[in-house]
């Protein structure tokens, strides 16, 4: 049985080459990545290199939000710690877009892949849980109370902002 249908029905239109099918898959994917990180997208950064910081934390440490002025000073240590830092989170951020690995699986695909990304998740989350930049005698704190391990626990549990003793008085065995 012959059809009447006009030639451009005939053919195959969802072919790779096929630009409005590439407009939608990358209108898709712009819209997908932004349902993950909204919270990135609505807080303004100063620049590129702490927009994706704040992203990329965002992902890693699964807050909807974060405090802009401590994001600056964690990024700021970071960066004065590893010198391709800033290029590193956009690569890892661009690595999760693409291929939308899931925040929970992450660190076991860089560790699978031996990626040189690998440690930038852990250094980030240490950063933001722990308030701490860097480890040993170079470890650097950056924040105390407004870190997220603090912050978390904050509705029942109030972390001390001071010592209770004089300075190492806390390694003695209690009475």
């Amino acid at each position: 049985m012959a059809t009447n249908l006009p030639e451009s029905i005939d053919t195959p239109c969802g072919s790779p080459t096929d630009p409005a099918r590439r407009r939608l898959l990358v209108g898709l994917l712009t819209a997908y990545t932004a349902s993950l990180i909204p919270w990135a997208l609505a807080q303004p950064a100063p620049h590129a290199e702490l927009g994706a910081f704040t992203a990329l934390s965002a992902i890693l440490v699964g807050r909807q939000a974060l405090d802009a002025a401590q994001a600056t000073r964690l990024f700021d240590a970071l960066a004065a710690t590893h010198p391709n830092f800033p290029a590193d989170v956009q690569a890892l951020l661009a690595l999760i877009n693409e291929r939308h690995i899931d925040p929970l699986q992450l660190q076991g695909v860089l560790d699978a892949e031996h990626s040189t990304l690998a440690p930038l998740p852990r250094q980030i989350v240490s950063a933001w849980c722990l308030g701490v930049i860097g480890s040993g005698e170079g470890a650097r704190c950056v924040a105390y109370e407004t870190a997220l391990n603090a912050v978390i626990v904050a509705d029942v549990l109030k972390p001390p902002t001071y010592a209770y003793g004089s300075y190492g008085s806390w390694t003695g065995k209690p009475v």
